[in-house]
């Protein structure tokens, strides 16, 4: 038997969420257990642990934590052996499938990467689903013409998981940065990863006010979504980027397609989740190349399994700062 941290369901259609001891047995099937070390809090946790679930639990009981490190106990699949050290993001890990909030896991051999060589699984987890995505949205705005010295990278939700490792990797990358937060007090947080400049939220949080206004950004990546966005699009430069990744302000934005059509502007939408496996091995490949792993005791906050459940209203609220590294042997 082992500690997980398990949402259950009560007649009433009320959730409850408290660790406990559960046995092996009743992990899902799949063809690798893991020992996990360490996992996350993450936004889609944080909706999880919700009452309604977020949208995303489809079963009780549930074991939520969508990211997870540890060592490979019992393998079926050539590729991992027992003493490996594992990575699990996205695949519904957490949400559909029991997850990371648990010293032991069993997952399909698909949805696990190496730890890469100079990382440990602590730092793994200080970077995971957050660092993971912040990267292929780095990728997805070079890809589409993001060079150095046109002009200063728009970085919203700045002072959460994505925002932080995005800021951290594009400084070390040579970029000029401006970090947009609703929190003053994270200024010198932001500009101890590398922003160059705060921008209060407030000043951008609008709903557009023209098509099109002074081109000033180079490439975006936005994790805020909502009016922001709409207002967001009419401020790139021509042919620039915004690379979108998440809707912690609304699911919903009004536009105009005026920026697309006279500066060329491009929205990328970045998906995590079902990334392949090889397209998962070149994402960890440049994390390690463009993410100065010294910054990582910045970024990150330790936690034990007991600390979850506040935690994530915590996170609901805007509340928590950079990366939350779970150990869930505490």
């Amino acid at each position: 038997m082992f500690n997980a941290l398990k949402i259950e369901k009560d007649t009433n259609g009320k959730t409850s969420s408290k660790v406990q001891l559960i046995n092996i047995e009743d992990l899902p099937k799949g063809n690798v257990t893991v020992a996990v070390e360490y996992s996350t809090l993450n936004y889609k946790d944080a909706l999880c642990l919700s009452p309604s679930g977020g949208g995303l639990v489809r079963n009780y009981p549930h074991v939520p934590g969508i990211d997870f490190a540890g060592v490979v106990e019992q393998s079926s699949d050539v590729r991992y052996n027992p003493g490996d050290k594992v990575i699990s993001t996205g695949w519904h890990v957490g949400e559909r499938y029991w997850g990371g909030y648990a010293q032991r896991v069993r997952v399909d051999a698909d949805w696990l990467v190496p730890v890469p060589p100079g990382l440990n699984t602590y730092q793994a987890m200080s970077i995971g689903t957050a660092g993971f995505t912040a990267i292929l949205a780095i990728m997805a705005l070079e890809d589409h013409g993001l060079i150095l010295d046109n002009g200063p990278v728009l970085v919203t939700g700045a002072a959460g998981g994505v925002g932080s490792i995005a800021i951290a990797a594009l400084a070390n990358l040579g970029y000029e940065i401006t970090a947009v937060t609703g929190r003053p007090e994270t200024e010198n947080y932001l500009k101890g990863l590398g922003a160059t400049q705060i921008l209060p939220r407030d000043e951008i949080n609008q709903s557009i006010k023209k098509p099109l206004e002074s081109e000033t950004w180079s490439g975006c990546i936005d994790a805020v979504g909502g009016s922001m966005l709409g207002r967001v699009l009419g401020q790139m430069k021509y042919n620039a980027s915004v690379a979108l990744i998440g809707n912690a302000g609304g699911a919903v934005f009004t536009a105009s397609v005026i920026p697309f059509l006279l500066r060329g502007i491009n929205l990328l939408g970045i998906d995590s989740v079902t990334q392949p496996y090889s397209q998962r091995i070149k994402v960890w490949n440049r994390i390690m190349d463009c993410l100065p792993i010294a910054l990582i005791d910045q970024i990150a906050t330790p936690a034990n399994l007991g600390d979850i459940p506040t935690l994530s209203e915590k996170i609901l609220n805007g509340q928590v700062r950079g990366r939350v590294v779970v150990d869930v042997n505490r």
